[in-house]
């Protein structure tokens, strides 16, 4: 099993939930969060000052799947979330040792 942890705008947070049903992805959890990359944020004007905002809001999305849906999942965030501007986010992927449900007890890739 791996977790991807893909980071992406928050305004392609529907078409990336719709490519991943899509694929058979039937749970993941979104969080709000603030960073930077190589751009470094950007600057504003408000009220005629102008500032620069270094941590630029994005969304994180968690998903665990089996090892051999990977690809599949990862191409349809890539298609997805991508403007082809700089910006556009990660997809990181991490191993999974086991996962277990609570409710049942369920282990490995059934509790996913």
């Amino acid at each position: 099993m791996k977790k991807l942890e893909c980071i992406i705008r928050p305004f392609k947070l529907e078409e990336v939930k719709e490519a991943l049903s899509n694929v058979g992805v039937r749970g993941m959890t979104v969080s709000e969060v603030r960073g930077f990359g190589r751009s470094r944020g950007h600057t504003e004007l408000y009220r005629g000052s102008e500032y620069t905002i270094e941590f630029v809001p994005k969304l994180k999305i968690e998903i665990v799947v089996a090892e051999e849906n990977v690809d599949k999942v990862v191409e349809a965030v890539q298609q997805a979330a991508s403007t082809g501007k700089i910006g556009d986010g990660k997809i990181f992927i991490i191993p999974i040792d086991e996962t277990i449900r609570i409710r049942t007890g369920e282990k490995g890739p059934a509790a996913i």
